[in-house]
């Protein structure tokens, strides 16, 4: 019996964030996309925390949706609390965040994909990879599924998560599976194993989620939202829902001593698990050893949505046994009585060291391949996103035969994260951060549109009502700098007057005609492109430098043996990650001005 075949541009396989995102963008640009898998019920699945964005990750969630993506949508269209984070410091830093309501998130994302044209969602579960080695370099074909069928596409994009041989641990306890109540995937890492790839093994934890109707929240300290939420979509005029707060808590000696006597019992502690965890975001385990001195440890408790009792412990992350969980919350303030309602657990799984990977996201070792989110050794439902719209994106111009596209570092934390898993790869699972970006003052939350929107319409990401939307913002900015140009306070033009740190939009507006009807997000681009027009412009003439340096470009197939001076350990990992030009060789750890003397000279000779 013939199996049955089904033929595509883009196969996706995996539909959480970043697969969501890979299928969505691929499908946007008019590439035949199929996006596989295992369980429908779970596709946008919130596996960990209910919550989006946050430092350097709401950045993130705002380019993605510059790009035309998904997540910002999303959130603000479900989301039961909005927090600007670091207000008190300068825009670079401002970074949203927002409460999910967890099960409408994940329909609102299920929704949209199964209504995005070119775009088909099938419930099917991967055993191999199909690819064709009789060319100088393998190329996909396509895949088989579980039940005797093939989908056949000559791109594919990898969008794993933990389900690559996932191991679950509850202290001794250990069950096969990549998140609570699922299995796991074996197939695809046997193959990635059998094309050669490197795979390797990482873990991440989660906490207990408890019952909202056993807290005492008499004893906890409220934490609201803000009075005035922004969303995080450019398309989403004004958030309307009604807001939540979240309570905070504190872990305490008592519990301290208790996790110390039964770190014996702890997989982390115990040898069951050799993989490394996040650096920043430890379990509690890790926090009382590596931070003894510390008496106690913030806990946020975050309500999982509108229509459930379960309570998410922000800061409690952990693998211990059930029954030192139980015992640990009947030590903590206000959780005396709480009942778990999911223990927390920790997951081991199979990752693929991303320095295999072209900047674009396609692997090296076989064309048409390409890889997002955890497979690549992230942390994050942001990093996985906006790794997913690249990959996806990258996928569908490679099956129409158009030059791939990554933004660069200078525009945006996107190109940052993409530039520093190819280059520099990743020994622990890796997260955004702000201080990861050297250009942060270019890449505030709140000009992602301006660094991004204009590639996306040309790209075909976006539609027209977000085009129009930009472009009506554009005109708004323009209009008001040149108003402001237009007056002068004091014998001073008023676009300089604007810099003052004790003058404000509305002190301005005072003076200059016509300036309060500028709408509120074209205003605050006025007034951050006048405050910091300075620093902006350093920054700037530091780019230019990077871009020349960027623009003596390396062939992929330079040929390093041949330069006989070069440094073994250079050669080497010159050889591993294969830079394309000489701004990303420079970024490699371990390589010398002095080896990228070597590399341009015999560029130059050649």
């Amino acid at each position: 019996m013939n199996a049955s075949i089904y033929q595509y541009d883009v196969i996706v396989i995996g539909a959480g964030h970043a697969g969501t995102e890979a299928a969505a963008a691929a499908a946007r640009v008019g590439a035949k996309t199929v996006l596989l898998t295992t369980n429908l019920d779970t596709v946008g699945q919130m596996s960990c925390n209910p919550a989006i964005g946050g430092v350097a990750k709401g950045q993130i969630v705002r380019e993605v949706d510059a790009l035309g993506g998904l997540m910002g949508e999303a959130i603000d269209a479900t989301a039961i609390q909005f927090r600007m984070l670091n207000r008190r410091k300068g825009p670079a830093m401002h970074s949203p965040r927002a409460q999910a309501d967890k099960k409408a998130y994940q329909q609102f994302i299920k929704h949209r994909i199964e209504l995005q044209p070119n775009l088909d969602l099938r419930q099917e579960t991967v055993e191999d990879l199909l690819i064709d080695e009789s060319g100088e370099t393998p190329q996909v074909t396509g895949v088989r599924v579980r039940g005797d069928a093939e989908y056949l596409a000559p791109t594919i994009v990898l969008t794993t998560g933990t389900f690559l041989k996932a191991i679950m641990h509850t202290g001794e306890a250990q069950t096969a599976g990549g998140r609570g109540g699922e299995g796991t995937t074996s197939g695809i890492s046997g193959a990635l194993a059998r094309f050669g790839f490197e795979v390797e093994r990482f873990k991440t934890g989660t906490p207990p989620r408890l019952n909202a109707r056993t807290i005492d929240y008499s004893q906890l300290e409220e934490q609201p939202g803000d009075d005035d939420p922004q969303g995080f979509s450019y398309l989403t005029d004004k958030v309307m829902q009604e807001q939540i707060p979240c309570h905070i808590t504190y872990t305490n000696e008592a519990v301290h001593d208790l996790i110390r006597a039964n770190l014996d019992r702890a997989p982390m502690y115990s040898g069951q698990i050799n993989s490394t965890g996040p650096r920043y975001c430890p379990s509690i385990e890790d926090k009382v050893v590596r931070f003894a001195d510390k008496t106690k440890h913030q806990l946020f408790l975050e309500p999982e949505g509108h229509e459930t009792q379960e309570v998410y412990v922000n800061g409690i992350s952990t693998s211990l046994p059930r029954d030192v969980q139980d015992q640990m919350f009947k030590q903590i303030a206000g959780l005396e009585n709480a009942s778990i309602m999911r223990y927390g657990y920790a997951v081991e799984y199979d990752f693929c060291p991303p320095t295999q990977l072209w900047p674009h996201l396609e692997s090296k070792k076989v064309s048409g391949l390409f890889f997002a989110g955890q497979i690549n050794g992230t942390t994050g439902y942001e990093e996985a996103a906006g790794q997913g719209l690249i990959a996806g994106l990258n996928a569908a111009r490679t099956v129409a035969g158009q030059s791939t596209w990554v933004p660069t570092r200078d525009q945006a934390y996107i190109g940052v994260l993409v530039d520093d898993l190819v280059t520099a790869g990743t020994d622990e699972p890796y997260r955004m951060f702000t201080s990861r970006a050297e250009y942060r003052l270019l890449l505030r939350q709140d000009n992602a549109d301006r660094r991004l929107t204009a590639d996306a319409d040309r790209l075909g990401l976006i539609g027209a009502d977000r085009r129009d939307r930009f472009a009506e913002k554009m005109r708004q900015v323009d209009r008001g700098i040149e108003l402001l140009k237009s007056v002068r306070i004091n014998n001073t033009p008023g676009d300089v007057y604007m810099r003052r740190p004790e003058v404000d939009w509305q002190t301005m507006c005072g003076h200059t005609p016509g300036l309060d009807q500028i709408e509120a997000s074209a205003a605050q681009q006025c007034l951050y492109d006048l405050k910091y027009q300075g620093y902006v412009d350093r920054q700037k003439a530091e780019v230019e430098k990077q871009h020349r340096l960027a623009g003596k470009r390396i062939p992929p197939t330079f040929n390093y043996e041949k330069i006989s001076s070069l440094r073994t350990e250079a050669r080497e990992k010159l050889c591993k990650v294969r830079p394309l030009s000489l701004d990303q060789a420079k970024r490699i750890s371990g390589i010398t001005p002095a080896d990228l003397a070597l590399v341009l000279a015999h560029l130059e000779a050649k």
